[in-house]
């Protein structure tokens, strides 16, 4: 196959005239990136090299511009090391060629932060990598296995007399799939859909035949929606392809060629939206959308305007603001917690939220808002902090190109979306964001808006309160615990995906090891339901605790971090005594693997009277007697799920 040529900017160059070109832009071009990251590896700056290589990524989805950046970045790795949140094992099995996807792959994932260690099985290998136990698919020990098929791989007719059946067998097959990874490993299945080809031989009628092929691998693609669990997450090729346009999405030239499926053009296309599913299943999405106010939410300024002048509402500009509101508003409901960062006076600010009839969102919709002169990029770590995230977790959208340069150059681990100037094209530019993905969809995540609102307020509370004791009390909390059951198996494996920072193991079990252990009278299962008089945080800890001898074993011990501070996890310790002790357990037995996010939860066994007895590198094994049992946690009224 022969690769696109290489950008105009060559390896001669001239550094400073192309930073100057850089600096002209709010995001430079990719090829502009590539070749200042190539530049600076020649002068042996590896560190730049690396910052420009992967910033290719932002400046556009020129494939000619990421295959040199991929083509580089094992150069430059070889140099110096990445700074990383997450280094993780994954395997990819395609029905088509995948060489190019998996280094586009290598190098987004690598722009947010995760490095990945690449199995690639050979072209149309996937079903024997699966189907055979001893394979180097299971050699690698993937943690997360991507299976990129094309409706080329689908045994669908042209047409069929009996589509249920026709369909049905082929979705036994897919899942027959997935069961058999799910039996040999632990690892998060991403599977993509099928690309429904622009073109059938029944034309406009497909769609009234529900025997075409058209229509039966529409229905296929929904059935594996509806199967997949959350060991498996579909990234959908077919909805970005019809975003992307299908004759665009599929060269044939290029499949007869060399059975590439997906055309090169789309490719960087493919491998971020793939990159967000990726992060997703390892609980490193966004989670925060913050936005400015005067010329995002409303046309004008508010200040300067007043409430009659600002555009909302009837007329073109106006409909567009509505427009974009509402849409964010169901981003909030999928589970994503809104808040403001203006540059404003905060009763001004606020007045639209109070007062325009045409405000869509509300002051109650937003986890928090700030509004004041100082700088932007101080105001988001603030709000971080009132949220208990870090700023990573955060995305900024702002319509001034100063404002979002001095974000980008203050806090480059926030994400900033560059906004059209026309607000009638702000929701497409929003919509076409990969990475709030997530794992799953829960009562948790719709009620995470009105819980982190509550978190902000009791940081105001806590302020205010004489003793922490004092502050504990007050907010009269309850909790439930209660072993695992079916009703809430979603919401606990979403959980053990996807929880760090107070995570004692970081081991992440699927869905169907979680079964294995709720059906095991060794282990011992249960969840922990929290709320107090501001909030119902639902389901927020979990604990798998294994017999082993005398003792039982904690195997899991994780609690969301919009809880962290309660004493909650001395309520789950409360229990897991309770369970061992009636088990006949001599002793609770606690591990402690440190992780890049965990560090907060170093001591916790130590200040709960745990006796350090082992230490093999950084891990640590502690024990506590069940003799010497404490009186339940004062500070949380328990009941029994």
């Amino acid at each position: 196959m022969t690769v696109p040529s290489e950008p105009a900017f060559g390896p001669s160059s001239d550094l400073t005239e192309l930073l100057r070109k850089a600096r002209s832009s709010e995001v430079p071009l990719s090829a502009i990136s590539l070749a200042l990251g190539r530049k600076h590896y020649e002068e042996g700056d590896y560190e730049q090299a690396l910052e420009w290589c992967l910033r290719v990524t932002d400046g556009g989805d020129s494939y000619q511009s990421w295959y040199g950046a991929a083509q580089l970045l094992p150069k430059i790795l070889e140099k110096v090391q990445p700074n990383v949140s997450r280094t993780l094992r994954l395997a990819v099995l395609g029905s088509y060629t995948t060489n190019q996807l998996t280094g586009l792959l290598r190098l987004m994932a690598l722009r947010r932060g995760i490095h990945l260690e690449i199995y690639e099985a050979g072209y149309n290998q996937y079903q024997q990598e699966i189907l055979d136990e001893s394979s180097s698919l299971y050699l690698s020990k993937p943690e997360v296995v991507l299976v990129a098929v094309d409706q080329h791989e689908v045994g669908l007719p042209t047409y069929s007399d009996d589509p249920e059946e026709a369909i049905d067998n082929e979705l036994q097959r897919w899942t027959t799939l997935w069961d058999k990874l799910g039996e040999r490993t632990d690892a998060t299945i991403v599977q993509t859909d099928f690309v429904v080809p622009g073109g059938d031989p029944f034309g406009n009628l497909s769609r009234r035949l529900r025997g075409s092929r058209s229509s039966m691998l529409e229905e296929l693609n929904r059935r594996l929606s509806n199967a997949a669990d959350e060991r498996v997450m579909i990234a959908s090729a077919e909805r970005l392809a019809s975003q992307y346009g299908k004759n665009r999405w599929h060269d044939p030239r290029y499949w007869v060629l060399a059975k590439q499926a997906v055309s090169l053009d789309a490719l960087p296309l493919l491998a971020r939206h793939l990159s967000a599913v990726i992060a997703a299943s390892l609980g490193l999405t966004r989670k925060c959308l913050v936005v400015d106010l005067d010329g995002t939410l409303w046309g004008g300024v508010i200040g300067e305007d007043g409430l009659g002048g600002i555009k909302l509402g009837p007329g073109a500009e106006g409909e567009a603001f509505v427009a974009f509101q509402d849409y964010l508003l169901s981003l909030k409901e999928r589970g994503v917690i809104l808040a403001v960062c203006s540059k404003n006076d905060e009763a001004t600010a606020k007045e639209p939220f109070e007062q325009h009839p045409d405000m869509r969102i509300k002051l109650e919709d937003l986890a928090a808002f700030v509004a004041n002169w100082e700088p932007k990029s101080k105001n988001l770590s603030r709000i971080a902090q009132s949220l208990d995230l870090s700023t990573d977790a955060l995305t900024f959208v702002d319509d001034q190109p100063a404002e979002r340069a001095a974000v980008r150059a203050a806090l480059p681990e926030v994400d900033v979306i560059q906004l059209p100037p026309d607000p009638a094209y702000f929701v497409s530019t929003l919509s076409s964001y990969p990475f709030f993905e997530t794992m799953g969809y829960t009562n948790e995540d719709r009620n995470r808006a009105s819980q982190y609102r509550a978190r902000a307020l009791l940081k105001e509370a806590e302020a205010q309160a004489s003793s922490l004791e004092d502050f504990l009390l007050g907010l009269e909390m309850e909790a439930i615990v209660a072993d695992f059951d079916e009703l809430h198996l979603n919401r606990i494996v979403q959980l053990i995906g996807k929880t760090n920072q107070f995570n004692l193991t970081s081991r992440r079990h699927s869905r169907a090891t979680v079964e294995k252990m709720m059906d095991d009278p060794a282990f011992v299962c249960f969840y922990l339901k929290l709320s107090d008089r501001l909030a119902d945080h639902g389901l927020v800890g979990v604990v798998i605790g294994e017999m082993t001898g005398d003792a039982i074993v904690i195997d899991t011990m994780l609690m969301s971090c919009r809880v962290i501070g309660r004493t909650a996890e001395t309520t789950m310790l409360d229990h897991i005594f309770l369970r061992g002790a009636e088990l006949g357990a001599a002793t609770a037995r606690g591990i402690y693997v440190p992780s890049a996010k965990n560090g907060q939860v170093a001591d916790l066994y130590a200040r709960h009277g745990f006796g350090l007895i082992t230490e093999a590198g950084d891990q640590t094994t502690w024990e506590f007697p069940l003799t010497k049992r404490p009186d339940p946690n004062p500070l949380i009224e328990v009941a029994s799920g």
